[in-house]
């Protein structure tokens, strides 16, 4: 697909004197942009059909009758004094189980939608702090894009996506961490500067009793903003900025502080010998790394991250100064912003991996949920050097070699998002298969249990490495007692015929 760059490329007042005669340019150069975000869209659409196939497992099990029979706030008591201490985290959980099947169905719906409409706010608020005039449609296909690459490039998209329990850990999380700068980007006036410095603490609390990975990662990102205000900021917006980021930072402190605090916390240190005194010695230190090595080989091996790429090169060549307009940041500096991004992530991701290694070990290769508490930050920097790369293009190049590049960087980016439609559908074709079964066995679980049946068999249905009662060839239980309370058993036995095709 060809993206009109002709009026783009050009520069200064000879631009300007196109006037109204340019509508119809943008009107073909708007309609174009839509249609490459169509194949993203429609990736996140699909995935969300999907979602009707997805039905509780692993820890839900034990959710859904702590809800039904404590209500939300029995759930977060839970969490806070049992569980993990995430007070957060068990709020979110807790709304969804609420509605236990059909909120496990309606949760990759609501959430991608949710990410989606959120991240397209944040590239247009960032667009417009940088004082970038873009073509319509564009923040549209930035987020799109970042969105189907972040849900769909992983190795385990079930986890990523369709496991709400995981979701709203190492999701949704993330990029409600990103939204909250938002209020930063749109303030106005002292009273909007208040708003968005308020706004922050309350969502920095929230955030550290949420998920521990994203709050290291937050952290890290506030701590290389205040360090860099200077170099990135308009210099009348320095002190609100460095104002705003220590809110943050004390706010995502004070949450993780009443997590780390919290009885469940310290039961599940203890579960897990995952001791302040493990996590840093020096094996501890050493394996993380080497885990983190691994882990960055293989997303330094996922082609279809250039994607965003892709799409960063195409922002750079549309995208305009706007003369006169207020910015929050300064004019662009490719590799200082480029090399703040590159550490930010890299140093975030392997402090992530150092305080989960603990709990899973060597593991936390394969554990992939958990690295998407830093890999939006990474999709963040591909999308910035690509539209560096895009507006250097721009500069340097005749007309007719913008186009190209725009057209390459079009294709690319389909291609790449494209290719992500393969394992989708393979994946929602073994949801559709679990859910049959599950229903089924649902079914008779239930009828056992009018019935007057105390004991039921049951049989371990598993999707993309889920974890079931009875896993490991029978030998581990978890959760088969969750099960049991789930249809008002007192027990439930391994059923060890094969799972139905």
């Amino acid at each position: 697909m060809t993206i009109d760059t002709t009026s783009a490329s050009r520069t200064g007042r000879s631009a300007d004197r196109i006037g109204p005669r340019r509508c119809p340019a943008t009107r073909w150069r708007t309609l174009r942009l839509v249609a490459l975000a169509v194949p993203p869209l429609a990736l996140l659409a699909i995935a969300s059909w999907f979602g009707r196939y997805v039905r509780p497992s692993a820890d839900e099990w034990c959710f859904i009758p702590n809800v039904r029979d404590h209500g939300v706030t029995g759930l977060i008591s839970t969490f806070y004094f049992t569980d993990n201490g995430r007070l957060g985290n068990g709020l979110l959980v807790g709304l969804y189980t609420q509605f236990p099947v059909a909120g496990h169905q309606w949760f990759a719906s609501i959430s991608g939608a949710l990410m989606l409409v959120l991240l397209w706010v944040v590239v247009a608020q960032l667009l417009r702090a940088a004082a970038m005039e873009a073509p319509r449609g564009t923040a549209l296909l930035a987020a799109s894009v970042i969105t189907a690459v972040f849900l769909f490039a992983s190795p385990n998209t079930y986890k990523t996506f369709y496991w709400p329990a995981a979701s709203v850990s190492h999701t949704l999380a993330p990029v409600l961490a990103c939204a909250a700068a938002i209020p930063l980007l749109r303030a106005r006036g002292r009273r909007g500067r208040r708003l968005a410095v308020a706004t922050v603490l309350v969502a920095g609390v929230f955030m550290g009793t949420l998920s521990e990975e994203v709050s290291v990662v937050a952290l890290v990102a506030l701590s290389v903003l205040v360090l860099t205000v200077h170099h990135l900021v308009v210099p009348r917006l320095r002190r609100f900025v460095r104002v705003w980021s220590l809110t943050a930072m004390a706010g995502v402190a004070l949450g993780t502080l009443l997590l780390v605090t919290s009885p469940g916390s310290r039961t599940r240190r203890t579960r897990y010998g995952a001791d302040r005194a493990s996590m840093l010695a020096p094996d501890s230190l050493l394996a993380s790394l080497r885990g983190y090595a691994r882990i960055l080989e293989t997303v330094f091996t996922t082609w279809q991250y250039l994607a965003a790429v892709a799409v960063g090169v195409l922002i750079g060549l549309l995208v305009r100064s706007r003369a006169g307009h207020p910015r929050i940041f300064l004019p662009c500096r490719p590799l200082l912003l480029t090399a703040v991004g590159a550490i930010t992530f890299l140093v975030s991701g392997y402090l992530c991996t150092v305080i989960t290694y603990p709990v899973f070990g060597a593991k936390v290769v394969t554990t992939e949920r958990t690295w998407n508490d830093y890999l939006l930050p990474y999709i963040f920097v591909l999308t910035a050097v690509g539209a560096f790369a895009g507006r250097a293009m721009r500069h340097r190049s005749r007309t007719a070699g913008v186009a190209v590049t725009a057209t390459a960087a079009a294709a690319v980016c389909t291609a790449a998002v494209l290719a992500l439609f393969v394992p989708l559908n393979g994946l929602g074709e073994d949801m559709r298969v679990r859910a049959a079964n599950w229903d089924q066995q649902d079914r008779y679980l239930r009828e056992q249990a009018e019935s007057g049946a105390t004991v039921a068999p049951y049989k371990p249905l598993s999707v993309s490495k889920m974890l079931e009662p009875f896993s490991h060839g029978g030998r581990k239980t978890w959760p088969a007692q969750c099960v049991a309370d789930y249809y008002h058993l007192d027990k439930v036995t391994h059923d060890q015929r094969p799972p139905s095709p």
